[in-house]
């Protein structure tokens, strides 16, 4: 979920939908269609690494066939520009917790919070139930705070780490962590678009939530049996190597429990509702302060000094803050591990958000999203035919805007009266909203969400998708729910 952005500050609610009737279907579609295969080529010529850049640019060109089609419909420059604009202010927010989960990943590096978390990983998780647990903490955590940001940026980085040393698919991993963090993006009640989503489509917050447990709960028993059955598939790989990497672990750091007070606080500021940018800077400066006393010789290492000074001591946990840092290990497995990128990582994840707002937005301002999703309203009479056009439209958006508030505002706004028309409750709407809109903006490489997780986890999006079950089988889920008229909730009047 994109849900570490402040409602009120964008005023998402309040989002206008541009509407162009000089605009036919299949102009609308034309950038998107142009984008699609743009990216299919791309990806072709430059594999995993056409997120270093050509995919960014390729948008950037999606977004001028775009601006072409808005000119030949009478669309001003100004406008598009104002619009991209708008689109890219929505993600400030966005791109400063992106920024700082860098820094905060390097402070928990040198200060040893995520090799200790490893270290005690290791001890605990086995690779039989290691995917189940990842599934299950995740999901408790995010329930917690109501933020998947927030827990793919602190538990989902270490168990990334542990199931690394074990010898898991890091894509495996990956999806086990997404599936458990948009479980409870979906299910609390501080989650963003928890709140949104009934917002939009005119029902109360927890009449949607346990009307959402419906599809919910089935989807998530499911995707547990998955991990299960695909826990018992895990050769024990990591297992032979696992005493020689704990002593390896503590050759490099001093591990103690005591480490854990720093997640523990932020995890604890997120729950009491503390701004998530104001939790992960605290975890961060906490994280640089608990690195000068419990791991004074790395910090001096990372310096190039053989004695801590002031200045040398300024200058390490600046440098785990900003930019890349390693620390010395023989052991090849754990080289990776005890490596972060800072900041300067993350700064293609924010390339990508900003180029993925560049497209939406002047797709938003030549009415193309309108556009399409009033073609999708129109295709269908029946209440699935409004259940799956729902579902296709929200889909649409997390692809075409690159933005999860707006595959959740947009449909909200087009879809509440057809929902009155057919005689529906606005539960039904709310919820469908959730299962299409929320989870599956996180299987897009380009959109924010997706951007951002795949940045934090350090996983492509392609090597988690068929992994983050419950994302993808959300959507179906509700659609099965409609076929076969399962809980469709009809307005007290009929």
């Amino acid at each position: 979920m994109q849900d570490d952005k402040n409602l009120s500050e964008i005023e998402i609610e309040n989002q206008k939908i541009i509407q162009n009737k000089e605009l036919s279907i299949w102009e609308a579609l034309i950038p998107v269609l142009a984008l699609i295969g743009m990216l299919a080529y791309n990806v072709y010529v430059f594999g995993d690494d056409a997120l270093s850049g050509s995919n960014q640019f390729i948008l950037l060109l999606g977004g001028a066939v775009a601006a072409i089609v808005g000119f030949k419909n009478k669309v001003s420059y100004e406008r598009m520009i104002e619009e991209v604009a708008e689109n890219i202010k929505s993600t400030a927010g966005a791109i400063l917790i992106l920024l700082m989960v860098g820094a905060l990943a390097g402070t928990w590096l040198v200060s040893g919070i995520i090799p200790s978390m490893i270290y005690y990983g290791l001890q605990i998780l086995n690779p039989t139930i290691f995917l189940v647990a990842c599934l299950i903490i995740c999901a408790v955590i995010s329930v917690a705070t109501g933020s998947s940001w927030t827990t793919s940026a602190t538990v989902g980085i270490a168990l990334i780490g542990i199931g690394e040393a074990l010898g898991i698919s890091l894509g495996m991993t990956a999806g086990a962590v997404l599936s458990g963090a948009y479980f409870g993006d979906k299910m609390s009640p501080m989650s963003d678009t928890t709140n949104l989503a009934p917002a939009m489509a005119g029902t109360d917050l927890f009449t949607h939530i346990r009307y959402m447990a419906y599809t919910t709960v089935p989807t998530f028993i499911v995707t547990i049996i998955f991990f299960i059955i695909l826990g018992f598939t895990q050769t024990t790989t990591g297992d032979a190597n696992t005493q020689q990497m704990l002593s390896d672990i503590n050759k490099a750091f001093n591990i103690t429990p005591w480490l854990f007070l720093v997640p523990v606080l932020v995890v604890v500021l997120i729950i009491k509702k503390t701004p998530p940018l104001i939790a992960l800077l605290a975890g961060t400066i906490l994280g640089g302060a608990f690195a000068l006393i419990f791991q004074p010789h790395v910090v001096a290492q990372i310096s190039g000094v053989e004695e801590l000074s002031f200045e040398s001591a300024y200058k390490g946990i600046m440098q785990s803050i900003t930019v890349e840092t390693s620390v010395a290990t023989d052991n090849e497995v754990l080289k990776d591990l005890f490596t972060a990128g800072g900041m300067k990582k993350m700064l293609g994840t924010v390339w990508l958000i900003l180029l993925a707002m560049v497209f939406g937005g002047v797709m938003d301002a030549i009415g193309a999203l309108a556009k399409i999703s009033s073609f999708m309203l129109g295709l269908f009479d029946s209440v699935f035919g409004l259940f799956a056009s729902t579902v296709g439209t929200c889909i649409g958006l997390n692809f075409t805007a690159s933005d999860q508030y707006l595959a959740i505002v947009v449909p909200g706004k087009m879809y509440a009266q057809a929902y009155k028309d057919k005689g529906l409750a606005p539960e039904n709407l709310s919820r469908t909203l959730e299962d299409s809109g929320t989870v599956t903006s996180v299987l897009i490489p380009w959109n924010t969400c997706g951007a951002y997780h795949s940045g934090v986890l350090g996983v492509p999006v392609i090597d988690y998708a068929f992994y983050a079950m419950f994302n993808w089988l959300s959507p179906f889920t509700t659609l099965l729910f409609a076929a076969f008229r399962i809980k469709i909730k009809q307005l007290a009047s009929k």
